[in-house]
């Protein structure tokens, strides 16, 4: 389960960030509370960076394991020169070691249907190298999961989503697949 937060809280700000400010905060509190509480409070002060701490740990784990910017931009550029078939089965093989059955699907909105845990969810990628996505591509998108009852869609796009696009797929649920979820798809 993804733990939703707003995107610019002052922790999914410190979990995008270097993990050492995290840290930087922790210190504050220490020493805010040092200077500032009664030595009998100073423990429950410095208990207060506890989750300034915790943020450290996730953003250094997220650091230490994230792919290789130069990796991920080989990957993307090999992705923008396949063809659909070398692609579709780039993203079908990358589904399956994720451990979803797979299904390809003709015509239509959806290209490949993910099922996983009795979940279904619609992935449509076909546009990939599409300049940019707008709400079509997703409003038929939508269509096609609310009518072979699917409880997730997402799209697969090299190509920058109109702002109007990005809004609508926020209302509608749709997952939009990001560069560096895509990278990581595609690399065995």
């Amino acid at each position: 389960m993804k733990l939703k937060m707003a995107k610019n809280s002052l922790f999914a700000v410190l979990l995008r960030s270097p993990w050492w400010m995290s840290v930087a905060l922790v210190g504050v509190f220490v020493m805010a509370s040092i200077a500032l509480l009664p030595p009998q409070y100073v423990g429950f002060g410095v208990m207060g960076g506890l989750p300034f701490l915790v943020i450290a740990v996730m953003a250094a784990w997220r650091q230490w394991h994230a792919p290789d910017p130069a990796k991920v931009a080989q990957a993307l550029e090999l992705a923008g020169s396949m063809s659909w078939k070398d692609f579709s089965k780039q993203v079908e093989q990358g589904f399956e070691r994720q451990g979803y059955a797979v299904t390809r699907l003709s015509g239509g909105a959806a290209d490949f249907q993910l099922t996983k845990a009795e979940r279904i969810t619609l992935v449509s990628c076909k546009r990939w190298k599409a300049a940019s996505q707008g709400v079509d591509t997703l409003r038929d998108l939508s269509a096609a999961k609310d009518a072979q009852g699917a409880q997730h869609a997402m799209l697969i796009s090299l190509g920058a989503v109109t702002a109007q696009a990005s809004r609508y797929a926020q209302e509608q649920s749709l997952f939009l697949m990001t560069e560096l979820e895509l990278a990581q798809l595609l690399t065995p």
